[in-house]
């Protein structure tokens, strides 16, 4: 297994593409000094500065992940020893990848989310070279890491972090969100071994379809390849693409590792089974990967009752998921909360960043 990048958003539908109206041209700076007056009078001066003083407090140790448009680095706030994740992005970058609309959900969605499964965020906030997001710190690694390691997770392994997973969807899709993004790369083990789910950057809220292609290959519902329009349907299609590659070693639709098969396959349904799949964990795959989204388990009147009460999940007591009470089967060798041991080295080339043009911090005025 290599690690899968997320292909970037792009619609399939005219109706479904996000707009910007241009600014002005400005030609003196009268005009520019009117228009950061502007950005600075939608988020209280004294708000800004208190997000201001707490990033200068934090000590930059260590990049622990990097995407197509940003970083995350390990920080310990200087005054209470604490260690956060600071995601950064580079404005400049942000904008001409076309990323902006899906920044900025991340951060409308974060910022009303509380659940034991789900990374927390505690502030956003920008400069004239970069976007912030302070978050928890989750020092165990990625989950892919550890199947990597292992080749294939039994059943019991499997079922501890597809619980987890379940109970994270449920309240994401209480929401009205669908995440849209799952896979093994996007979730973390904190120190105790338990599930966070990260990177919201193609999570959407949404009342009935959307019709913006993202997410891995891998992953992908048939819904996505056909660009009909999806709904929180497809969340449930992903948690049978993980079930099955926790149980197997490989996704079902690249079982040659060439995504160019992936669409095919996936449309024609067709799968090969591993031996080390038992037949109870290939029923509940089975109704996950419901070719039609509406007839998908999951997609129901119930819910996500209807996955819950799956025959997969009878040893499951959800309360105790919930309440982290289930003894989890790999723990993490941490030594300390700031520990970036569990990750991989990169560079650390972020600060060159090019500053933001003013057109370009107008669009964030409000992070």
């Amino acid at each position: 297994m290599t690690s899968r990048a997320s292909i970037q958003a792009h619609s399939l539908s005219t109706s479904s593409h996000t707009t910007e109206s241009p600014l002005s041209n400005r030609a003196s700076n009268d005009n520019d000094t009117i228009l950061m007056a502007k950005i600075f009078s939608r988020v209280s001066l004294a708000e800004r500065e208190e997000r201001q003083q707490s990033l200068d407090r934090l000590e930059m140790l260590k990049t622990v992940g990097t995407g197509s448009y940003g970083r995350v680095i390990v920080s310990r706030d200087r005054d209470t020893g604490n260690y956060y994740a600071l995601k950064i992005f580079p404005i400049n970058h942000v904008v001409q990848s076309r990323q902006t609309e899906h920044v900025k959900s991340e951060k409308e969605i974060l910022s009303v989310i509380k659940h034991p499964f789900i990374i927390r965020l505690y502030w956003t906030h920008h400069s004239e070279q970069f976007l912030y997001m302070l978050l928890d710190y989750v020092p165990g690694g990625e989950l892919f890491t550890y199947m990597k390691k292992r080749g294939t997770f039994d059943l019991k392994t499997s079922l501890f972090y597809i619980s987890e997973i379940t109970l994270a969807f449920e309240y994401l899709h209480s929401l009205q969100v669908v995440y849209r993004d799952l896979k093994p790369e996007n979730l973390l083990l904190d120190g105790e071994g338990h599930i966070k789910l990260v990177d919201f950057g193609f999570a959407k809220k949404i009342l009935n379809k959307t019709f913006t292609t993202c997410g891995t290959p891998d992953y992908l519902s048939p819904e996505l390849f056909k660009g009909t329009g999806h709904n929180k349907s497809t969340d449930w299609w992903s948690l049978g693409i993980l079930l099955f590659e926790m149980l197997s070693g490989v996704t079902p639709f690249n079982p040659n590792q060439n995504e160019n098969e992936i669409p095919s396959r996936v449309l024609a349904g067709r799968i090969t089974w591993s031996r080390t799949i038992d037949e109870q964990s290939k029923a509940f795959i089975k109704k996950l990967l419901n070719q039609n989204p509406d007839k998908r388990l999951g997609a129901g009147r119930n819910g996500s009752r209807e996955v819950k009460e799956q025959p997969f999940f009878s040893t499951i007591k959800w309360d105790d998921v919930y309440a982290r009470k289930l003894k989890p089967p790999i723990i993490p060798a941490v030594q300390h909360p700031g520990d970036t041991s569990c990750f991989d080295q990169y560079k650390e080339d972020w600060r060159s960043a090019p500053f933001a043009s003013d057109k370009e911090l107008e669009l964030f005025a409000d992070f």
